[in-house]
């Protein structure tokens, strides 16, 4: 069946049609959620969440553009709908450097550990990160998405990248001492 037959069965309320384009798109709407997540399980809450937004406006999607990314859109602002007008995205101090770069070795860094340092920034910082470094959005976007100012996007995202620098040089540190054992 096309993706375009099973996205008008899916508008048309088929649940064979909703099962299966759940099982196509699930596993990479997923990595969108833990992305954005403190934890898997609140990841897989998210997924959930995410799939009846996209069951309920489905009929929304214009086959403009792909539909990957359409839901994709949907699953980013679902979780970020559970963070907004929550205190914790605004900062408290903004004297931090304006770009800390975070060199990586990617033949020494393993990406489970990298997920994991991500997922465990606080919350404004890491939904900043990904918002900026993976997804690509300006930090007006992100101002915007998130109800709070530029500057403070600029500043949560100058601490995460701190915060993760310290944590890659400990990793790296650590794992020099015990390789030369």
């Amino acid at each position: 069946m096309s993706l375009d037959k099973l996205i008008n069965d899916c508008k048309n309320n088929d649940t064979r049609a909703q099962e299966q384009l759940y099982r196509l798109f699930s596993s990479k709407l997923f990595a969108v959620c833990l992305k954005y997540s403190r934890n898997y399980a609140e990841a897989e809450d998210h997924l959930q969440d995410g799939f009846l937004i996209i069951f309920n406006k489905i009929g929304q999607f214009n086959f403009k553009g792909s539909f990957e990314g359409w839901a994709k859109r949907v699953m980013i602002n679902n979780v970020l709908q559970q963070y907004r007008g929550q205190n914790f995205l605004e900062l408290i101090h903004e004297n931090y450097p304006d770009e800390a770069e975070v060199e990586i070795d990617d033949d020494q860094i393993p990406m489970d550990f990298l997920m994991k340092i991500i997922q465990e920034l606080p919350d404004r910082y890491r939904l900043v990160f990904n918002l900026y470094v993976i997804d690509g959005y300006a930090h007006k976007d992100i101002a915007e998405m998130l109800g709070i100012t530029t500057g403070t996007s600029k500043s949560n995202l100058a601490r995460a990248r701190m915060i993760l620098k310290e944590k890659i040089d400990n990793y790296s540190a650590s794992h020099k001492i015990s390789s030369a054992k």
